[in-house]
C-alpha cells in the first residue's frame, strides 16, 4: 500500500498507521466504499472500504485550465487538487477487490473559469462544445479502462433551476468560478445539445448526447446518472428524468443515490422510496453518496442500522459509497465515523454487521466487480406460439444486465405453497388448472417470449380472481401497451373468495415474429390463472367459464374466523413488513392500529395468509 505524500500538518491531521484488517465488505456481493479525506487518501482507506471516489479530484475545475489566459493550451493536473490519479492507482493496486468511480464528468458547477460568461467575455457554445469534448477525450486518455462514472451530476430541473446551476450562474471549485456572480453560468446545456421542454417536461437532450460521449468512449464502464434529494423533495422529479433519458436513448446504467437526505430516515420509509424508485425507472441503484449529520452516536448509528442492511441484501442495489469518514473532515459536520481516533457508533455497528452479514449481500444487476458485465438476454421458459394458450406461471427465465430482468417482484420471498420453479420470487400458487400467480402487487410484472405466426388481430383472453373490487392489469408487447387497463372482477360472493374466477378480454393486434409479452399489474390482489389469444377481433373463448366449470377453480379454503388465523402485514407498496396472529381481521385491524411497532401514519394492509385476502387498514400517529 503506497503512502500519499502530505504535509506534515496533514499528516498529524489525517494518517493513522498503516493496518492489515480486510475491508468490511471484502468477499461480498457489492463493494462498500469511501472517499478521498480532506484531498488526501489516508492508510487506513483499504483497512475499512474496498471502493473509492476522490471527493473533488476528478471534477473539471479541479484539474483543467487553459494557459496563455483563454486561448492557450489545454493543461490536465490529475492529482492537483485531491488526488484523482493517486485514488486510481490506490484501486489498481488491488484489481478486483478495489474498485474506483469518477466523479463526475458533467457537472453544473466546479467547472473551469473559462467556461463562465463573465470571467471569459469570448466563450461561445461551439467553443463550449470543443471544450467539453476534449474534457471527455482526455479522461478517456489517462484512465481507458473506468469502471464507474458518474456521467452527469445533479442536473435535475426543480421548477425554478437544475440543481447544480449549469445554464444559470453557478458556484465553481476553489480557484475556479468563485461565485454566481463572478461566473455568471455557462453554456454547457446548450453545447450538448440543449433540454427542449415538451408539454411542460423537460426532455434533458444534453444529460443524453453525454451518456452516449461517454458509452463511445467507454463501451465497458458502468455510467452513472447521480443527484441528491431522490429519496425526499425531488423523487419524483429524479424517477422522470431517468424515465424520460431512456426513453430518448441515453445508455444509462444505474441511478446514484447520493442519500445525504435520509437523516431520521425510518426502515420503512426509506425501503419503500427506495424500491419506488427502482421499480419505476428500471434501473440498478447505486448509493453514492451516504451520510448522517449526527452528533448524537446513538441516532446516527440508529439511522445506518435502518438503512445500511436494506442496500446490502437487496439484490438491485449495485454498491454503496460512504461519504467520509473521519470526523471534522467531512462536507458537513458530524458524519464522520471516526472521531478523534475513536469509532462513533455507527462504526462499531458497521463492523459487527459486516462480520455477521457478509453472506447476506445480493447483486444481481450485471454490474458485477464494478465493471458492465455483458448483458445475457432472458429466455423463454416454455416455448409460447400465438394463437395459443400461455400459462401464467411460465414466465421467462431471468437474464443479466438491464431489460433482461424476465420479471419484477416486489420482494424476494415467494409467498405462495407450490414447489413449481421454487427457485423464483414470484408468488405461485397450486390452485385453479394447476398453478397460479398470486399475491400481485401493484408495478410488478411477467415477461413471456411469444412467437407470433401471422400479423393479425387477436383477443386476448385472460382467467383471473380477485375478491374485491379495485384490482387491475394490463399487456403491453416489447414496452408498448397492447390493451388499455383492464379491470379484474370481484368475487360473486364470499369476503375470502380468491377461488371465483372469471374472464377477462380484450381486442389487440400483433405483428407477426417474436416478441416480449408483458403482463404488468396495475392496482394490486388478484391471482392470474392463464391466457389466451385467439385469431380474429371478437373471437370466441375457447375455454368460457361457465357454471359447471367454475368447480374445477375451488379448493376447500379451510377458513373459520373462529380459528387463530395469520395475517402477513405489507406497507403501501406491498412489502411484507411482519405478521399477526388474530381471530378475524378485525382483531387484526385493532391489533395492528394499537402497535407500537408502526412508527409511520398511513395505509396498510393486511393479508390472510391462508386465503391470500387482504384489507386496507389505516394508521394514524
Amino acid at each position: 500500500m503506497k503512502k500519499a505524500f502530505l504535509s506534515s500538518v496533514a499528516l498529524l491531521a489525517s494518517l493513522t498507521a498503516t493496518a492489515t484488517a480486510a475491508p468490511l465488505a471484502e468477499g461480498g456481493a457489492k463493494f462498500v466504499g469511501n472517499i478521498t479525506t480532506s484531498g488526501q487518501i489516508r492508510n487506513d482507506m483499504g483497512t475499512y472500504w474496498n471502493q473509492i471516489t476522490p471527493e473533488n479530484g476528478c471534477k473539471w475545475g479541479s484539474v483543467h485550465s487553459l494557459s496563455n489566459g483563454n486561448t492557450g493550451t489545454s493543461k490536465f493536473a490529475w492529482d492537483n487538487y485531491d488526488k484523482c490519479e493517486s485514488a486510481y492507482k490506490w484501486a489498481k493496486e488491488e484489481p478486483g477487490k478495489r474498485h474506483f468511480k469518477f466523479h463526475a464528468l458533467v457537472w453544473g458547477s466546479q467547472y473551469p473559469n473559462f467556461l463562465c460568461k463573465k470571467k471569459n467575455p469570448s466563450i461561445t457554445i461551439e467553443k463550449t462544445k470543443q471544450y467539453i469534448t476534449e474534457w471527455f477525450d482526455a479522461v478517456a486518455e489517462k484512465f481507458p479502462d473506468l469502471e464507474y462514472i458518474d456521467v452527469v451530476n445533479e442536473a435535475i430541473w426543480d421548477g425554478n433551476n437544475y440543481h447544480s446551476g449549469y445554464g444559470k450562474p453557478a458556484a465553481g471549485a476553489e480557484g475556479n468560478s468563485t461565485d454566481d456572480t463572478e461566473c455568471g453560468g455557462s453554456y454547457i446545456i446548450e453545447a450538448l445539445g440543449g433540454d427542449d421542454v415538451v408539454n411542460g417536461k423537460h426532455q434533458y437532450n444534453f444529460i443524453t448526447t453525454a451518456f452516449k460521449m461517454a458509452r463511445e468512449r467507454w463501451p465497458k464502464a458502468v455510467l452513472i446518472y447521480n443527484d441528491y434529494n431522490t429519496l425526499t423533495w425531488q423523487i419524483n422529479e429524479g424517477i422522470e428524468l431517468i424515465q424520460t433519458i431512456i426513453k430518448n436513448g441515453a445508455p444509462v446504467d444505474a441511478y446514484g443515490q447520493q442519500a445525504h437526505d435520509c437523516k431520521g430516515m425510518s426502515k420503512t420509509d426509506f425501503e419503500s422510496k427506495m424500491t419506488r424508485i427502482h421499480k419505476e425507472t428500471g434501473l440498478p441503484l447505486l448509493i453514492s453518496e451516504y451520510d448522517i449529520s449526527e452528533a448524537d452516536d446513538a441516532k446516527q448509528k440508529n439511522d445506518y442500522a435502518n438503512h445500511i442492511p436494506f442496500m446490502w441484501e437487496t439484490e438491485w442495489v449495485a454498491g454503496i459509497t460512504i461519504w467520509g469518514y473521519i470526523n471534522g473532515a467531512t462536507w458537513v459536520s458530524n458524519t464522520g465515523l471516526i472521531d478523534n481516533g475513536r469509532d462513533r457508533a455507527s462504526m462499531t455497528w458497521l463492523k459487527e454487521y459486516f462480520a455477521t452479514n457478509l453472506d447476506k449481500g445480493k447483486n444481481t444487476t450485471g454490474l458485477g466487480g464494478g465493471v458492465l458485465i455483458d448483458p445475457v438476454p432472458q429466455t423463454a421458459y416454455k416455448t409460447h406460439t400465438i394463437p395459443g394458450k400461455i400459462e401464467s406461471e411460465d414466465f421467462d427465465v431471468p437474464g443479466i444486465g438491464t431489460g433482461n430482468a424476465g420479471y419484477y417482484d416486489t420482494d424476494s420471498e415467494n409467498h405462495g405453497d407450490s414447489d413449481y420453479r421454487s427457485g423464483e420470487s414470484v408468488d405461485l400458487y397450486a390452485k385453479a388448472t394447476g398453478v397460479v400467480v398470486g399475491y400481485n402487487v401493484e408495478g410488478e410484472w411477467l415477461d413471456y417470449t411469444v412467437n407470433v405466426q401471422e400479423t393479425g388481430d387477436y383477443t386476448l383472453f385472460a382467467a383471473v380472481a380477485a375478491a374485491s373490487e379495485g384490482s387491475s392489469l394490463l399487456f403491453q408487447v416489447d414496452g408498448v401497451d397492447l390493451t388499455d387497463t383492464i379491470s379484474v372482477p370481484a368475487a360473486t360472493e364470499g369476503e375470502e373468495n380468491y377461488e371465483d374466477y372469471n374472464k377477462v378480454s380484450a381486442n389487440v393486434t400483433l405483428t407477426a415474429g417474436t416478441h416480449i409479452l408483458k403482463m404488468k399489474v396495475i392496482r394490486s390482489w388478484f391471482d392470474i390463472d392463464y391466457f389466451t389469444l385467439v385469431k380474429g377481433k371478437d373471437a370466441t373463448d375457447p375455454e368460457p367459464i361457465t357454471n359447471e366449470s367454475t368447480s374445477v377453480f375451488s379448493n376447500n379454503l379451510n377458513y373459520d374466523a373462529q380459528k387463530l388465523q395469520d395475517y402477513h402485514v405489507l406497507n403501501s407498496l406491498g412489502m411484507r413488513i411482519g405478521t399477526i396472529s388474530a381471530y378475524g381481521f378485525s382483531a387484526a385491524a385493532d391489533m395492528l392500529q394499537s402497535s407500537n411497532q408502526l412508527k409511520q401514519s398511513g395505509v396498510y394492509y393486511l393479508r390472510n395468509r391462508t386465503t391470500g385476502v387482504s384489507k386496507s387498514v389505516r394508521i394514524s400517529r
